[in-house]
C-alpha cells in the first residue's frame, strides 16, 4: 500500500464517507468543519457575503466561542490584557485534550469487551478529525489502547505519511503484517545500522579497548538495534518471521556473518522479555537458549552438552529445515569464537592428561556444532538441510597435528626456564620450531573446521607473544580454506594481539611473516588493507625504513577506494611524518596504548 494522500475515505457510523457530514460544511470542509462545526470556510463565507464583516466576526465568535455565562464577562478583561481569543482557546482546548488523553490511558488499563467498545465508539466519532493536528494525539491514543483497528482505519493511516509517522507502534504492526515492503521500509535502516556498528567497532583506528569479542550477550542484545527491532515486532509472529526472512535474505546475498548474529540476539532478546507467543513456536528457541547460556558461562558443561546433542539428534525427517536456521545461530562469530577456543582448551586439557581427542565426546559435540554452523550460507543457498559430515581424519590426524604444536610450544616455553645450556636449548629449539606438520598445513586448506581451529591457535601464541609459534603457524592461514583468515572478526582480533608484539617488527624475518607471507596475499581485498592500516598506525616506528615504504605504497588507496580509506591514509602520513618529527611524543604515546591493550584483550585459553 502507498502512503500517497489519496481521495478515498473512511465510511463513518451512518455509511457516509468521512468528510461528508449533514451539517452545511462544503465539499471541501476539513478540520472541525467534517463535525458540523463552522470553521475557516464558513467565516471566509460569511465575511464575503455579509455588509458589516465586524459584526459578522463578533456574531462567530459569540456563537462559537466557549459557551458558559461566567466565562462572557472575562473576555474584555482579557481582551484589555492583551490575550488574543486565540491563545485564550487554545489553552481551554489543550487542557480538556490532556484530560481526555488521561482518561483513555485509564479506560485502555481495564480488561473485558466493555472497553473495547467504548474505545470504538469513541474512534469512530474523533476519527473524523485525525487530521487537525491538535486534535490527532486523542485519535492516536485510543487505537493505541485498542485491540484490533478496523481496516478501513489502517488504510486512511497508511496512505498519508503525517498520519502514519504519527501512529504508535502498536498501530503500524497492523499494518505491518499485511504489507511486507512497508515492514521492510521500516525495518532496512536498522539493519543498516547494525551493520554499519559492527564494521565500526572492527575498523575503527582508535579502538584498543572496547575490542569485537568482549562484549558480553547481555550486552550485545541491549544495543539499539536490537531493542528497536524487538519493540516494533512485539509478540507478533507474522512480523518476527517476517524480520527472520529478511535476516536469511540478506545473509544469503551478502554473506555477511552479522546478521547471523543479529538473528541470535533477537531471539534472545524476545527471550528475555518473555514474549512467549514467539519464544514458543521457534524451533530454535531452547537450542540457541542453552548455547547463549555456554557463551556467558564460558563453558559446556555435561549436562547443558547432552542438551545440545539431544536437540540435534532429535530433528526428525521432515523437520530438516530447522538445520538452516540452526546454522545461521551457530555461524554467529560470537558462537564460532565460542566453539573454537573452548575447543582449544580441550585440546591443552588433553595434551597434559595425554589423552586421545576422539574419546572426549563434549570436544566431538563442539567441532560438530562448528561443522554445522560453518556451513550455513551453502546450507541455505542450496537449500540441502543436511548435516556436514565431520570428516573423522580431522579427528585422527589434524587434531593430534595441532596438539604436537602446543607440544612443542611448552617444551620451548620450559626450555626458557631451564639454566642456560647453549648446546641443549640450541637442539630443543630446532627439534621444536620446525615446520608445522603435514597433516595440519593440508587441512587448513581443505576443510573449514581445521582452518578455523588454527585461526583461533594463532590468536592464542600471539595473545602470549610467542614469536617462534606465530611465525610456525601464520604463514600457512593465508591458502585457509573458503579464504576464512581474511574475515574482519579474525584480522581485527590477530592486529589486536600483534600491536603489542612491536619490538618485533625491527626483525625483517617476523616482517616477512607477517606482510609477506600472510597479509600481502590478500592486499587486494578492502577490508585486509584496512586492518593492516590500523597495525601499521601503530608499529611504524619499530619497523625498518625499507619495508615501511613498501607497506605504505601498498596500503596507498586507488581512486575507487571508500572516502574513510583516502581519509585513514592521509591521518597515518601525518602521524608517521610527526613521529619523525618528534620521536620520544610517539614512543610514550604507543607505550601507553600498550598497557591499555593488554589489560582488556581476553586470552582466548581463558574462555
Amino acid at each position: 500500500m502507498s502512503r500517497n494522500p489519496s481521495s478515498s475515505a473512511v465510511p463513518n457510523a451512518a455509511g457516509q464517507p468521512a468528510g461528508v457530514t449533514t451539517s452545511t460544511s462544503t465539499p471541501s470542509a476539513s478540520g472541525l468543519e467534517v463535525l458540523g462545526i463552522p470553521g475557516g470556510t464558513f467565516l471566509r463565507e460569511a465575511l464575503t457575503s455579509c455588509s458589516d464583516p465586524l459584526q459578522a466576526i463578533e456574531e462567530f465568535q459569540v456563537e462559537n466561542g466557549i459557551l458558559l455565562p461566567s466565562l462572557r464577562p472575562m473576555m474584555p478583561l482579557l481582551d484589555l490584557h492583551g490575550v488574543k481569543r486565540l491563545d485564550f482557546h487554545i489553552s481551554v482546548m489543550e487542557a480538556l485534550r490532556d484530560k481526555l488523553l488521561a482518561q483513555i490511558a485509564d479506560l485502555g488499563q481495564k480488561e473485558g469487551k466493555e472497553k473495547d467498545k467504548k474505545l470504538k465508539e469513541l474512534l469512530n466519532k474523533s476519527f473524523l478529525v485525525v487530521k487537525t493536528k491538535a486534535l490527532r494525539p486523542v485519535v492516536m491514543a485510543v487505537m493505541k489502547h485498542l485491540s484490533h483497528v478496523d481496516e478501513k482505519y489502517l488504510k486512511v493511516l497508511v496512505k498519508d505519511k503525517e498520519l502514519y509517522d504519527d501512529c504508535d507502534t502498536v498501530v503500524k504492526r497492523q499494518m505491518w503484517k499485511d504489507n511486507q515492503s512497508l515492514f521492510g521500509d521500516e525495518v532496512s535502516p536498522l539493519l543498516s545500522q547494525y551493520i554499519k556498528e559492527k564494521e565500526q567497532l572492527l575498523f575503527d583506528q582508535n579502538n584498543l579497548t572496547n575490542l569485537f569479542f568482549l562484549p558480553s550477550p547481555k550486552v550485545r542484545r541491549q544495543g539499539e538495534v536490537v531493542q528497536k527491532l524487538a519493540h516494533m515486532i512485539g509478540n507478533n509472529v507474522r512480523l518476527y518471521d517476517m524480520v527472520l526472512q529478511f535476516l536469511r535474505t540478506l545473509f544469503l546475498r551478502t554473506r555477511n556473518v552479522h546478521y547471523c548474529t543479529l538473528r541470535a540476539e533477537l531471539l534472545m532478546a524476545l527471550h528475555e522479555t518473555e514474549v512467549q507467543e514467539i519464544t514458543n513456536v521457534d524451533p530454535c528457541h531452547k537450542f540457541t537458549w542453552c548455547v547463549d547460556a555456554c557463551i556467558r558461562e564460558r563453558n559446556v558443561d555435561t549436562k547443558r552438552s547432552r542438551e545440545i546433542q539431544a536437540f540435534l539428534d532429535g530433528i526428525k525427517s521432515g523437520q530438516e529445515q530447522v538445520l538452516g536456521d540452526l546454522s545461521m545461530m551457530l555461524c554467529d562469530p560470537y558462537a564460532v569464537h565460542f566453539l573454537a577456543t573452548s575447543s582449544l582448551k580441550i585440546l591443552h586439557n588433553l595434551v597434559a592428561s595425554e589423552s586421545l581427542p576422539r574419546e572426549h565426546h563434549i570436544l566431538l559435540l563442539l567441532l560438530r556444532m562448528l561443522a554445522l554452523g560453518l556451513s550455513a550460507w551453502q546450507m541455505i543457498d542450496s537449500q540441502e538441510f543436511r548435516e556436514p559430515r565431520l570428516d573423522s581424519q580431522v579427528v585422527t590426524k589434524f587434531l593430534p597435528a595441532l596438539m604436537s604444536l602446543m607440544v612443542d610450544d611448552q617444551v620451548r616455553s620450559l626450555n626458557s626456564k631451564l639454566p642456560s645450556d647453549e648446546r641443549e636449548s640450541a637442539l630443543t629449539i630446532i627439534e621444536h620450531s620446525g615446520p608445522p606438520p603435514d597433516a595440519f598445513q593440508a587441512y587448513i586448506s581443505e576443510s573449514s573446521v581445521p582452518c578455523v581451529l588454527a585461526m583461533y591457535y594463532t590468536l592464542q601464541v600471539a595473545r602470549s607473544r610467542d614469536k617462534v609459534a606465530l611465525t610456525r603457524v601464520l604463514g600457512t592461514l593465508a591458502v585457509g580454506h573458503g579464504e576464512r583468515s581474511f574475515e574482519d572478526p579474525f584480522l581485527h582480533t590477530l592486529v589486536a594481539h600483534l600491536i603489542p608484539m612491536q619490538d618485533e617488527f625491527v626483525n625483517e624475518m617476523f616482517c616477512t611473516v607477517v606482510f609477506d607471507e600472510f597479509f600481502f596475499t590478500s592486499i587486494g581485498k578492502e577490508n585486509v588493507v584496512r586492518h593492516l592500516t590500523k597495525l601499521v598506525w601503530y608499529v611504524h616506528h619499530k619497523l625498518p625504513a625499507a619495508r615501511l615504504d613498501t607497506l605504505m605504497k601498498a596500503l596507498q588507496p586507488n581512486p575507487q577506494s571508500p572516502e574513510i580509506m583516502h581519509q585513514v591514509y592521509k591521518q597515518l602520513e601525518q602521524r608517521i611524518e610527526s613521529y619523525q618529527l618528534n620521536p620520544s611524543s610517539m614512543t610514550q604515546g604507543v607505550h601507553n596504548d600498550d598497557s591499555v591493550l593488554m589489560m582488556n584483550v581476553p586470552t582466548p585459553m581463558s574462555i
